[in-house]
């Protein structure tokens, strides 16, 4: 596995070794030992799938106070995929990083805990998985406007399909402090 540092400390591309022929691929998606060999030492305790099609945009979610890392990659078309950081004392607060992840490029996202996270749809369909580092958590469940200026992500559609969790999210600023993550160097 490849290991790309972004813009953002903490969120990596990860580029796994592909192994093709005739009748297919086969990849390694997770290795405990190769991801702390590199830094990234976790273990997932839930993993989620969702199927979308062109134009849905999903998020910018998290969980506080128990938050989530996600290792989020596509199984069936293509996305794409943004982190946010929403930790108020870190240096890189409110920047973002996006890149495109799809069943071809077989690209994989980890997105540390303390961020928001979203992805839209650019393919027809996208069955997108997301292997979490703690449970779901109903309490802790929030959102933040995906089309926040305090942002400014340049997403590549301008009129998504939203849930109504998601055209109901608030904007950054009207989130109170006790409900973002802390910044933990």
């Amino acid at each position: 596995m490849k290991f790309i540092d972004t813009s953002l400390p903490g969120v990596q591309i990860i580029e796994p070794r592909v192994h093709g022929d005739a009748r297919g691929y086969f990849f390694e998606s997770f290795n405990k030992a190769t991801f702390e060999q590199a830094g990234i030492d976790t273990s997932f305790v839930q993993t989620n799938v969702s199927r979308s099609r062109r134009g849905v945009l999903r998020g910018l979610h998290y969980q506080w106070p128990n938050p989530q890392g996600k290792l989020v990659s596509v199984l069936e078309g293509e996305v794409w995929d943004v982190a946010v950081d929403i930790r108020p004392d870190s240096p890189t607060y409110r920047q973002w990083f996006a890149a495109v992840l799809s069943a071809e490029n077989a690209r994989h996202l980890w997105i540390p805990e303390g961020f928001a996270h979203g992805f839209c749809v650019l393919s027809p369909f996208a069955t997108f998985s997301y292997q979490c580092t703690s449970l779901y958590d109903r309490e802790g469940d929030a959102a933040i406007a995906w089309n926040d200026d305090a942002f400014a992500i340049d997403w590549p559609i301008a009129e998504p399909d939203l849930s109504d969790k998601d055209a109901r999210a608030p904007w950054l600023v009207d989130v109170p402090r006790h409900r973002l993550p802390d910044f933990v160097p």
